[in-house]
């Protein structure tokens, strides 16, 4: 099974290298916190997810010009039945003490699913709103 996770970043944020890499990994991780915290410490994985926990960790990044564009990025991910978190950072370091949605992290799950919402063929690659990063 060919299986990855695809993080989106907000590119007009223009935040710091530490700061994209760190919001990333929140969004990298933020499925499976989720998946613990719901049950309670006793988890039921997919066959994708599991394949992906036992491989390679394949991830892609990818980037998107606006917080229209990600939240966008989330929604579509959300109604295509992937695992999809939006993820907001609480302002504490940048953004002025606002809290401000920074990435998205998708998946894991089957390529070809991922694929239907942020690759090529799909409508955000179409029209550019997803560029590899």
């Amino acid at each position: 099974m060919n299986v990855k996770q695809v993080i989106v970043i907000r590119k007009d944020l223009k935040m710091r290298r530490g700061k994209e890499i760190s919001q990333g990994s929140h969004a990298s991780l933020a499925w499976l916190s989720h998946r613990l915290r719901e049950s309670n410490n006793n988890p039921k994985f997919s066959e994708a997810e599991q394949e992906w926990l036992t491989s390679a960790f394949a991830k892609v990044t990818l980037q998107v010009e606006s917080e229209e564009d990600l939240r966008q990025v989330f929604q579509q991910a959300k109604e295509a039945g992937l695992e999809a978190h939006l993820i907001i950072d609480s302002g504490r370091t940048e953004f002025d003490g606002i809290p401000t949605a920074t990435a998205v992290g998708i998946g894991p799950d089957e390529v070809s699913k991922i694929d239907k919402v942020t690759g090529r063929d799909s409508s955000l690659g179409k029209t550019e709103k997803v560029k590899l990063y």
